[in-house]
């Protein structure tokens, strides 16, 4: 472990230590995930965690695939694909894959949505008091923290 912290101590010399430039980025658009049926999953993220959908159009890269947003705040949007006819199989957590989704919610709104998880019987994991992990309808993992953006557990991370 002390191996992996001086690394840790390295990187952090070699490229925090200087003052930080700006980004070039505006922000995050969107991150676009894969799923099974257009409507579970607009049931289960608007229904379930509070995040409305803002529109469906068509997939331009695959004829009869929807391609669908939901609100998260902060300008920022969760899209989804559907492949009708294509058998993807289950979501899987790979080397180098999506390892889960961290969404920032306000506390009230962070207990609200742990509610209608309980609500709707759905497992999850409650780490730290501040974050909820669990799988969507397709296993896709989502964290719900309730740390400010740009905070993770008491760390300022931005």
């Amino acid at each position: 472990m002390a191996g992996i912290e001086a690394e840790r101590e390295r990187l952090r010399a070699e490229y925090l230590g200087q003052e930080r430039a700006g980004s070039t980025a505006r922000g995050l658009h969107h991150v676009a995930v894969l799923c099974a049926d257009v409507e579970t999953t607009i049931r289960f993220y608007q229904g379930v965690l509070g995040f409305p959908l803002t529109e469906i159009v068509g997939n331009r890269d695959y004829e009869g695939s929807s391609h669908f947003f939901f609100d998260i705040g902060n300008g920022n949007l969760l899209a989804f694909f559907d492949f009708p006819g294509l058998d993807l199989g289950q979501y899987g957590e790979v080397l180098g894959g999506l390892h889960h989704l961290a969404i920032s919610m306000e506390a009230g709104e962070w207990g609200a949505a742990k509610q209608r998880l309980d609500d709707a019987n759905i497992e999850y994991l409650e780490e730290s008091g501040t974050s909820i992990y669990f799988r969507d309808p397709d296993g896709t993992r989502v964290e719900l923290i309730s740390d400010p953006l740009g905070e993770m557990y008491g760390l300022s991370v931005l």
